[in-house]
């Protein structure tokens, strides 16, 4: 650091050129010298203008790296400071992270949409148009009293319709009917099941045909 010759502990007006001519302290973890010293001209601040030495001096009188040596080295490490702190990024881009947020909510609110569209949707009903022959036991059987014993048959999902006596031979006539039948909720065989107790006028039953609707 600048100072007298002649007075080797003791700052002069070199040490205060330079001082002055510094634009801030030099970092202290990157120039341990340059700091001390200039903690320690610092300190004679109240004197600086009765320090010995020409104080009409500029402080490049000092030496060639007067300036070189400490005021550029300072810039220079701030600047490269300011650099590695543009190169690092340790949160990510707010932009990047901006944009997947957004993308993220949109895709769930399409979700939301899409999922509330469909609950909504009328749900679709699966159903059966069926052909049921009613056989009786011979020809002697009461029709009439055997067709209204099955429609005395009441389910939901379960609709009657039409029906007509078709011969079968030696006088016998079969009940054929139509009926339209939701498929979740009507067993088939169960339909049959409950036609078959009323055995004072029925023999079996079959399925003739079905479609579904």
């Amino acid at each position: 650091m600048p100072s007298d010759p002649s007075h080797s502990y003791t700052p002069s007006q070199a040490d205060v050129a330079v001082f002055k001519a510094l634009p801030s302290a030099p970092v202290a973890a990157t120039y341990p010298h340059s700091a001390r010293w200039y903690s320690h001209i610092q300190s004679y601040e109240a004197e600086h203008e009765t320090l010995p030495g020409d104080a009409s001096k500029p402080h490049t009188a000092y030496g060639p790296s007067s300036s070189a040596a400490a005021v550029e080295p300072v810039a220079e490490t701030e600047a490269k400071a300011e650099d590695d702190d543009d190169d690092i990024d340790l949160f990510g881009s707010d932009d990047e992270e901006d944009k997947e947020a957004e993308e993220l909510k949109a895709k769930r609110v399409a979700e939301y949409h899409a999922k509330k569209a469909a609950a909504n949707k009328p749900k679709t009903i699966a159903k059966s148009l069926v052909t049921m022959d009613v056989k009786p036991w011979d020809d002697e059987t009461d029709m009439v009293a055997l067709e209204a014993a099955v429609r005395s048959i009441e389910k939901d999902g379960l609709v009657w319709g039409l029906s007509k006596l078709v011969p079968i031979g030696y006088g016998i006539k079969k009940l054929q009917m139509s009926l339209v039948v939701e498929d979740d909720k009507i067993s088939l065989d169960e339909l049959q099941d409950e036609i078959a107790e009323f055995d004072d006028y029925v023999q079996s039953s079959d399925i003739a045909a079905m479609q579904k609707l």
